[in-house]
């Protein structure tokens, strides 16, 4: 058989486990509560290798890897604010979230937590938040399609337009039917794919050299430089990019998609052993595509005969260190990291419709049945939606992906923060600390040099906090109803 038959195999086996799963979790699905969060039933190896498969995406097995082939260890910043952002979430904001979800009326999304947290009436922060979701989720979204698609056209030859609808087909028809289990189900197989790769590719890769010693030293034969964290760079750019770098672990503590992992979790307790996991599994994953990348360079030597795309290096490294079988895995690891990440977001931004949009205006309360049917009709919806923007190949929907994290980042990470640790917390200082985060990025996004290259998320985030907290103690009113429930929550953190 030829080298794409044996890649196609491995793709096809692939593509159907995924939709099997979905099929599996479809029996286990029952109501929208179901739909949404799985009951709260999901183990801390399931929560922690799902955060970390919808966040990832194929960032971390081409885009990374990719660019610490092209330019060194310099790239690696982002990967170590992302890591100690991550734990930091996990020990702060899980725990407390998974106990106070709960005690709030049983909040299954983070807007409805936030209404019922602060008493908003008005509804107002559940209709503000749910659009942020539904306008940035859209085309976040969009970009995994388009990634999806530019994946099948640059492995297999495929029509780009046929291999976004293969990728949008499968990810639709597991999610539509399967819902969070579905969806985190197939995050734990995708993780593991995700991690297992990378932590192979690099060690054929060595093996394949003559073993440690001769790949640095073919490394640094070719960029002596490579293994500095500041090469190149003068001291106040390093410093600005090493602030805006580390930043991007601040977009942890709001991103809708990563946090509602915690809600699902079978009890707060089970954050912990969730936290190790997930970190140790995030430490692999990073770990590995950055000596993908050194070991690209040894192999390759930089030769562009050999290697045209950086972004390619483990791809390139995976055929030619593998039977083509395996190789396809490979490859299916990379489609697992794209899928995984746009069934979560497809997932958010339904519950963000159904949950917090159609509540919000609807005089009648959904049954179990009906929740779950609108539910699927607004993944079905969104995934058109975003189907039709990433069908020109805008490079525009691939550059929001960034921004997108900075903008839910400033928006929802203080905001939860402050939920879950001030008790004076009101909602009108969340609707504006959400409002001030949101238009510091879209305008500070905007704007280049000196100090407006410092990445938005950090001005957003802070000034979202400083407008959250004034606003708070201006509106403040004793409320023994949310003392009294944030006592509860903090006791059930404690019981656990």
């Amino acid at each position: 058989m030829s080298v794409t038959t044996y890649q196609a195999i491995a793709m096809i086996i692939y593509l159907v486990a995924m939709i099997m799963i979905g099929l599996f979790a479809y029996n286990r699905t029952s109501d929208f509560d179901d739909y949404m969060l799985g009951g709260r039933k999901l183990g801390p190896l399931a929560a922690a290798l799902s955060a970390g498969a919808s966040d990832m995406s194929g960032w971390l097995l081409m885009g990374l890897p990719g660019a610490i082939y092209a330019t060194g260890l310099i790239e690696g910043w982002i990967a170590v604010g992302l890591t100690i952002g991550a734990w930091l979430n996990w020990k702060f904001v899980a725990p407390r979230l998974r106990s106070y979800s709960q005690v709030a009326s049983d909040s299954i999304t983070v807007p409805s937590f936030l209404g019922q947290r602060l008493r908003d009436s008005s509804r107002m922060i559940r209709v503000v938040a749910g659009i942020i979701i539904f306008v940035f989720f859209t085309f976040y979204v969009s970009s995994g399609m388009v990634a999806g698609g530019t994946f099948f056209e640059a492995s297999f030859g495929l029509n780009y337009h046929l291999g976004l609808v293969l990728v949008a087909a499968i990810v639709v028809l597991y999610t539509l039917v399967g819902g969070f289990l579905a969806v985190s189900w197939t995050d734990v197989v995708q993780g593991l794919m995700m991690v297992t790769a990378l932590v192979l590719v690099p060690i054929a890769g060595i093996l394949h050299v003559g073993g440690w010693s001769e790949m640095t030293a073919a490394v640094k034969a070719v960029e002596p430089n490579i293994f500095s964290l500041t090469a190149g760079m003068s001291a106040g750019l390093a410093t600005m990019g090493i602030v805006s770098a580390l930043a991007w672990g601040l977009g942890y503590f709001g991103q809708p998609h990563i946090i509602v992992r915690f809600m699902a979790l079978r009890s707060a307790k089970e954050s912990v052993r969730a936290r190790r996991i997930g970190i140790g599994w995030m430490a692999l994953a990073v770990i590995g595509a950055g000596m993908t990348a050194i070991v690209g360079v040894a192999v390759y030597q930089h030769d562009s005969a050999q290697l045209e795309n950086p972004e390619s290096v483990f791809i390139s490294l995976g055929q030619l260190l593998f039977h083509p079988l395996v190789a396809g895995f490979m490859l299916a690891a990379i489609l697992a990291a794209i899928m995984s990440t746009i069934s979560s977001q497809l997932l958010v931004t339904s519950s963000a419709i159904v949950e917090d949009i159609y509540h919000a205006f609807a005089k009648r309360d959904l049954s179990g049945n009906d929740g779950v049917l609108l539910g699927r009709l607004a993944v079905a919806a969104v995934a058109i939606l975003a189907a039709l923007l990433a069908w020109p190949r805008s490079d525009t929907i691939l550059g929001l992906v960034a921004f997108a994290w900075a903008g839910f980042g400033a928006s929802f990470g203080p905001t939860v923060i402050l939920s879950l640790y001030w008790c004076k917390f009101t909602y009108q200082g969340a609707i504006a600390g959400m409002i001030a985060g949101a238009v510091t990025v879209g305008v500070w996004g905007n704007l280049s040099g000196g100090l407006w290259d410092l990445y938005e998320i950090l001005p957003g985030f802070l000034l979202n906090l400083l407008f959250a907290v004034v606003v708070s103690k201006m509106t403040y009113k004793p409320n023994e109803e949310i003392e009294k429930e944030f006592d509860e929550a903090l006791a059930g953190v404690s019981a656990d």
